[in-house]
């Protein structure tokens, strides 16, 4: 690199305070390529992290000056549309005026002081952007919710997280009124309207008297940026703590190489804001200087879906595999989607036959990818990487990701296990902080070197990873572990299936007799194939895996048929479907039970709930309900 350049990068990261408004005499603007390139160094674990670093200062303050100087196509860097005709466009320098405004507004009527902590409950709307970039100037910790949140479960994060101020919408406001007085450390409320509200600030009126100079605060790159409340198995919902330049920088390279981002890009990510995907898109585009397109989408609408990739130049387009499945039930030879290139997906298990009917119906790949809310990108089918249908592809650096036991020691190819990333001797930068106020589960969630995701898998002789469901929904059954996402995606390349959901199922009269005393069992079909696996993965060959109830498990379907099945006899269908799934991978692993349903639960981004679905089915048992998540 050169010096000049070289040193011009280090001011940026390392400048302890820059005022965010118009600048006096400036060095010389780097190279937009290779500024990024040397962003994307760090991410990937080949440069230190800085000391100092600030995402609103040093990456998007750094895009508006690029983008003066001509150094930037002539798209916006935020784009925003509700479906009737209602659009906002923001340059970066536009949305530094906006965030530097808004920065104003919450340290001047919240008292938002750096360390502060405030909610984020509000669905697509260009302020949940603004806010998230305030926060960042302010050195305020934001902590996003989507917008199903009930009154307890508002009163449980802002209890939990001391949370000192709330910005949400007229729909959500109600329910914050009617827990605000048991919440002590919740200071001020701000309302996206265009009204008011009795003991709320309104924020669009705030905004339009607020000042556009604003100075950064100097946040180090540990410093906290945001909170996520993620759920396990057992017990409330987690904090998972994330720091400056564990987001800030952590996604710079996987918006390179997964996401296959530039600054001439337009990038549509359905996710809803709450949910931990909109960050990973926020700080994956605008690091790479790109646009981040929104549609307010109040609910999954696939016509709207297509209609808005028809009529808006986007270029590159993420949702849920759920979604694309979706998708591809429709006619796609009526739409043109002329500017699109480049499609992710992430958040479940892509289904191979959607992959396949996406790709030959629109001509494009879908690459998928896995993280979690604790991490960033942990693997990924990247551009231009041979694609293994049913695969979520490699480790991703700067991760080292491998399969390990329950004692944390790696596997060999083929053997399913956990999903872990090594953090022993050095934790990756870009890895949450810890769960907050939780000590104990932090150290909990490691085993030996490595952190455990909660997630199972096997990789093969080649590096790839071959996601088998969480550990919570993997169905123990007969002394054999089922994974729901091969029973899915068996059930998925028949006709009859629209949508699938497998989750495991209480079956009191299988679990009443142990596997080795019940001679009827060696006389069913499955059975010797399911010995001889069991004996390939080393374990035990007779051995009963029961629900806490005492209850063995089986494999149910819930099932969304397409429409010309609609009409079909229920009990000829599920048996028709059993034989699918038995000719398709081990006959064991077929769906002892069936439903089905008019639609599935799915979070507001379209992902399936099988956690819902799972607590149905344990919860009608008598006596003590299995635990699920």
């Amino acid at each position: 690199m050169m010096p000049w350049l070289r040193g011009r990068v280090l001011w940026v990261l390392r400048n302890a305070r820059g005022f965010c408004g118009p600048r006096g005499q400036q060095a010389p603007l780097p190279d937009p390529q290779k500024l990024v390139a040397t962003w994307e160094a760090i991410s990937l674990g080949r440069q230190p992290v800085p000391e100092y670093f600030n995402f609103a200062h040093d990456v998007l303050d750094m895009w508006s000056q690029l983008e003066k100087a001509g150094h930037r196509p002539q798209i916006p860097a935020f784009w925003w549309v509700n479906g009737m005709g209602a659009e906002i466009k923001w340059s970066f320098e536009e949305l530094g005026k906006q965030s530097r405004k808004a920065a104003n507004v919450l340290q001047g009527m919240c008292g938002l002081q750096p360390g502060d902590r405030m909610m984020l409950v509000l669905p697509r709307l260009p302020e949940w952007w603004l806010v998230s970039v305030a926060c960042i100037r302010t050195g305020a910790v934001m902590i996003p919710g989507v917008s199903q949140l009930t009154e307890k479960d508002l009163k449980y994060r802002l209890q939990a997280s001391r949370a000192k101020s709330i910005i949400t919408s007229d729909s959500l406001a109600p329910r914050v009124d009617a827990i605000s007085a048991d919440c002590p450390s919740l200071q001020s409320k701000l309302l996206v309207s265009n009204s008011s509200r009795p003991g709320w600030m309104n924020f669009r009126e705030l905004l339009r008297e607020a000042s556009t100079e604003h100075n950064c605060v100097r946040t180090k790159s540990q410093n906290p940026m945001a909170i996520y409340f993620t759920s396990g198995t057992t017990g409330a919902p987690k904090m998972v703590e994330h720091s400056q330049a564990s987001y800030g920088l952590g996604f710079v390279a996987s918006g390179r190489q997964w996401v296959d981002l530039t600054k001439s890009d337009i990038f549509w990510n359905t996710s809803d804001p709450g949910w931990v995907k909109a960050a990973w898109s926020l700080f994956s585009a605008w690091s790479n200087g790109s646009c981040i397109f929104v549609h307010e989408l109040p609910r999954v609408d696939v016509k709207v879906i297509l209609n808005t990739l028809s009529s808006f130049p986007i270029t590159t387009f993420c949702c849920v595999p759920t979604i694309f499945r979706l998708l591809v039930q429709e006619d796609l030879t009526r739409y043109q989607f002329q500017s699109l290139r480049h499609c992710v997906t992430g958040g479940e298990a892509l289904n191979p036959d959607v992959r396949e009917k996406w790709k030959s119906q629109v001509g494009l790949e879908l690459h998928e990818g896995y993280g979690q809310s604790e991490t960033v990108l942990i693997c990924a089918n990247l551009k231009g990487m041979k694609i293994k249908a049913g695969s979520m592809g490699k480790a991703f650096p700067p991760y080292d990701v491998q399969v390990v036991d329950d004692e944390g020691n790696i596997l060999p190819p083929g053997e399913q296990g956990n999903i872990a990333v090594r953090v022993k001797p050095t934790q990756p930068f870009c890895f949450f902080s810890c769960y907050l106020d939780n000590p104990e589960k932090t150290k909990a969630s490691e085993r030996g070197d490595f952190y455990i995701t909660g997630d199972q898998a096997h990789k093969d002789k080649d590096g790839y990873f071959w996601f088998t469901g969480r550990n919570d929904d993997v169905i123990n059954s007969s002394s054999y572990r089922i994974g729901p996402v091969e029973v899915e995606n068996a059930l998925a390349e028949h006709p009859a299936v629209l949508e699938a959901a497998v989750v495991s199922s209480p079956d009191p009269v299988r679990g009443e007799k142990p596997c080795s005393v019940v001679p009827e069992f060696k006389t069913r079909p499955w059975w010797e194939a399911a010995c001889k696996e069991r004996l390939r993965q080393k374990q035990p060959r007779f051995r009963m895996s029961l629900g806490t109830s005492g209850t063995e498990e089986v494999v149910k379907a819930f099932i969304v048929l397409s429409p010309a099945y609609s009409s079909q006899d229920p009990k000829k269908l599920t048996q028709e479907l059993q034989e699918h799934v038995k000719r398709e991978t081990a006959p064991y692993k077929y769906p002892r039970k069936m439903a089905f349903v008019s639609e599935l639960p799915k979070t507001t981004s379209g992902k399936i709930q099988r956690n819902i679905l799972r607590r149905q089915e344990w919860g009608e048992m008598r006596g003590t309900p299995r635990k699920a998540p």
